[in-house]
Order: C-alpha cells, then structure tokens, then sequence
C-alpha cells in the first residue's frame, strides 16, 4: 500500500464559531513517515492530532504549528486564503509534535513560556537530528510567564502555563466562548506520561484547572468526532486526574499494573468524556513502565 504524503489527507473541521481544527491521523493502518518507530507516526499520527486556529477578521492566532512542514503550510494558506495578514503563534509545549511547522511561521510572533523556550534552547540537537528531523528548530520570540491576555480581532485570549503533561504547559481559554484549547494536558484515551517523577505536581495543577470556568475542551489528541462536534466535557479532566492516581497505585500494586489499557481504565471510560481506542494500549503499557521505574530511582 502506498504512503500518503504528508499533510494529504488532513482534515479541516470547525468544532466552535472563529476556531478552525487542522487534524490529521487515526486513519486504520497508515503510517505517514516510516515503519520503524518514530515520534511522528508513533507519538502523534496514529493516536489522532489537531492544531488549532482562532481567526477574528484579518488576525489569527495559530496553537502550535502541526507535525511537518507541509502541516503548517497547509494552516497557513488556509489562514491567508480566509483573509488573515496578521498571524501569531502559540506554543503549547516543547514535544516534536506540537512545534514540527514552526519555519513555516518564522516571520511571525511566536509565543511561548519561558519554560518551553529554554526546553527548546536545551533539547535543539536532540529536536534536529531527531527521527524525523526538525531542522532548523525556529525558536519562540516572545516569551511569557504564568499568564498573558491577547486580543485575536475582537476575541479576547487568555495564556496561562500549567504542568501537566510536561513542566512547560501552555493552554488556550477564550472566556467569552468557555472554551479551552488544552494541549497534551489533556488527552483522550488517556495522558502520555512524559515526566513519571512529577505526576504529583500535574495532579496539583488539573485540579487548578478544574476550577476555571469553561464548558468545553479541545485536546491536540483525541477522536475527530468529538472534536468536529465542538470538543470534550469538563469530565476529560476528572478522567486524567483518575488515570494518573490509578498510574501512582501501580508502584504499590503488581496486579494492577500489569492489567492491559481496556480493563485498567474500564471504570473511567465508562464515566467519562474519554472513549477506549486501542492504539493507547502502547501508551498505557509505557506509562506504567516509566512510573514504576520512576518509584526505584
């Protein structure tokens, strides 16, 4: 069977009034960049992934730049053709998934915390000799700490940093729709863990989360159907909040961490907004693996 190219076979869906979703990936069998293992196919395509757009007139405001170039070229003739020439950039976070398309956006203000820049700055060897490679890695030129409140046209935005996920977590909310754009923060079927030693810290955070005021969630992992139909309930943060507490019971309880993603997370899947889907099998075995092992060190 032939690859696709890359960027062919994304999807442009509109899950609330001024947001566009550019998703691509939980197509059954494709794998877009190789059959060995790799951050794009492994990390991002095969359990689904979407960037955001917020467009008010002739301003966008992009969260985070896609998984290749091509991705982000797509977003950005997308914008423009809409009439945008004025485009900004936010970053979620530092992964490989989230900051790919950046050159495509290297004439523009790309804003990121401090916390991702340094991230970016540490891990640029890394990021560009990766598998596939980003290089050259454009780095964020406007920087902030804890929060920052931008306009997009008549949209107020709201940028408040949080660790979840990974320490240098930026989300999204527009007040005025009660919406959050939530990053790796949030995920469905469950989080991926990228820092086993500090899941007590994250847990700190979600339940800070749980107290803004939004209605709905837009994740950069989840199911095209529930995003294309306007996003997850609040519960997606009860869910992860589970799952992790559930995560920090495996280093006292071997049945439990041996027991596979469908049977581990049946309670919270039957309760919540998350949905069981089986590629998260793989990165459910390695969470449990990466916080037990986490426990000894």
């Amino acid at each position: 069977m032939a690859r696709p190219s890359l960027a062919s076979i994304m999807r442009l869906v509109r899950p609330a009034q001024n947001v566009l979703g550019f998703y691509d990936g939980r197509v059954d069998g494709v794998r877009i960049w190789s059959d060995e293992p790799n951050w794009l196919d492994d990390g991002a395509y095969t359990l689904g992934i979407c960037t955001y757009a917020i467009v008010d007139g002739s301003q966008a405001l992009v969260y985070d730049t896609h998984i290749s170039l091509p991705h982000a070229r797509f977003i950005r003739q997308t914008l423009e053709e809409m009439g945008a020439t004025s485009t900004r950039v936010v970053l979620s976070h530092w992964h490989d998934d989230h900051i790919a398309g950046n050159e495509v956006f290297k004439d523009c203000e790309i804003i990121a915390n401090r916390l991702t820049a340094a991230a970016l700055k540490r891990g640029r060897a890394g990021i560009e000799g990766g598998n596939p490679p980003i290089k050259p890695l454009v780095l964020p030129n406007r920087m902030f700490e804890g929060s920052l409140s931008l306009m997009v046209g008549a949209i107020p935005i709201e940028l408040r940093q949080v660790e979840v996920h990974s320490h240098d977590g930026t989300v999204l909310l527009m007040p005025d729709a009660g919406l959050l754009l939530a990053g790796d923060t949030l995920e469905d079927s469950v989080t991926y863990v990228s820092e086993p030693e500090r899941l007590g810290e994250h847990l700190v955070d979600l339940e800070r989360m749980a107290g803004w005021r939004f209605d709905r969630i837009l994740p950069n992992h989840g199911s095209l159907r529930a995003i294309e139909a306007g996003g997850y309930d609040r519960s997606l943060i009860g869910a992860t909040q589970a799952y992790i507490r559930k995560l920090l019971a495996c280093r006292h309880d071997p049945d439990l961490a041996r027991q596979d993603l469908r049977t581990f997370g049946a309670d919270i899947f039957a309760t919540t907004a998350t949905e069981y889907f089986a590629p998260y099998e793989a990165v459910h075995r390695q969470n449990v693996e990466a916080v037990v092992a986490a426990k000894s060190r």
